[in-house]
């Protein structure tokens, strides 16, 4: 009724809600007229900060803490078809010597997820702590494949899967990575998610960058200017003010089949890759490395992305968890 009245709900609430959907208490109907309705109206930080709570409560928990990883999600849904940028640029942080706990699924408007590349060269998805622990400590990076940790996304899986629009379940994945990362880089497509989860990261309390660009991708694209807003500034820039070039559209296509994502994802990290798809992937990295390394410039974080690419470290820690996950 408080929905149907304009009211907002409290995280309280919609926690409430979302445990009850897991218990089976509402019929598909009801869950249905929720979700269309808060998708009309706008969903807020305390009610995402709800549903979030409650999706972390019945997750398959994994502790990470010691490592103080790093994730780099994007919303998705930007309907570009880019290649995999946040998942090259986590092994690039990782060949950089930070942790990562990369987060993902497969695509949702994508040719290829995070995912579909890392199925794509022959890993098993697994919950497993020893091998999860094995992998970031060796490779510096784990794996976690959302399907196996969030249990209560198969209790709206039906429904979303009939509405055929984004709900506000679009806007949880890239908060629920299991082990609660100490550092989080957020993509947006759009300025109004940016202002949304900033609410949320600031309630939260985690430590995050969250970057948009203003052409509608969720991450940095260098094909326009692009916002960066993080625990300690907020800032537009363009792609020329960190010496880079702009790119074009097409040259981030993730292209027609998840066979050519993965090359293109395996050139990159070869450093055999288009001047954009390299660049492109450098800025994302750099601004995650910036996260963790508080008092370092965007030119010093560049330099460091740019060793870790070019000294084939990226690669390697990329070799090293295909071999620990395969």
């Amino acid at each position: 009724m408080k929905l149907l009245n304009q009211e907002k709900l409290s995280s309280q609430d919609t926690k409430n809600i979302l445990l009850n959907i897991t218990k089976e208490k509402y019929p598909e109907a009801q869950i249905a007229a929720l979700l269309a309705m808060l998708q009309m109206r706008g969903v807020t930080a305390d009610e995402l900060i709800g549903f979030r709570e409650a999706l972390m409560e019945t997750r398959l928990p994994v502790d990470l803490s010691p490592y103080k990883p790093l994730d780099i999600v994007g919303t998705g849904g930007d309907g570009k078809n880019t290649f995999n940028i946040s998942t090259c640029a986590c092994f690039v942080v990782a060949g950089a010597g930070y942790k990562v706990a990369k987060h993902g699924n497969f695509g949702a408007t994508s040719v290829s997820g995070a995912s579909t590349v890392i199925q794509q060269h022959g890993v098993k998805f697994t919950a497993d702590h020893d091998i999860l622990t094995r992998s970031i400590e060796e490779a510096g990076i784990c794996y976690l494949h959302a399907q196996l940790f969030a249990k209560a996304m198969k209790f709206v899986g039906p429904t979303r899967k009939a509405l055929r629009f984004p709900t506000v379940f679009n806007l949880l994945g890239p908060l629920i990575n299991p082990c609660g990362p100490a550092y989080q880089l957020l993509g947006t497509a759009n300025l109004e998610q940016m202002r949304l989860y900033v609410n949320v990261m600031n309630k939260l309390g985690i430590r995050y960058a969250i970057v948009t660009s203003l052409d509608g991708y969720d991450e940095i694209s260098l094909t326009s200017d692009f916002k960066i807003s993080t625990s300690d500034y907020e800032h537009v820039f363009s792609p020329e003010d960190l010496g880079f070039d702009r790119s074009e559209p097409g040259q981030l296509s993730g292209g027609e089949s998840a066979e050519e994502a993965a090359r293109i994802f395996d050139k990159v990290l070869a450093g055999e890759a288009e001047k954009s798809q390299r660049q492109t992937v450098l800025v994302n990295a750099a601004v995650a490395i910036q996260l963790i390394e508080k008092g370092k410039s965007m030119a010093e974080c560049l330099d460091i992305a740019k060793d870790s690419l070019d000294g084939g470290h990226a690669l390697a820690a990329f070799n090293k968890f295909v071999e620990i996950n395969s």
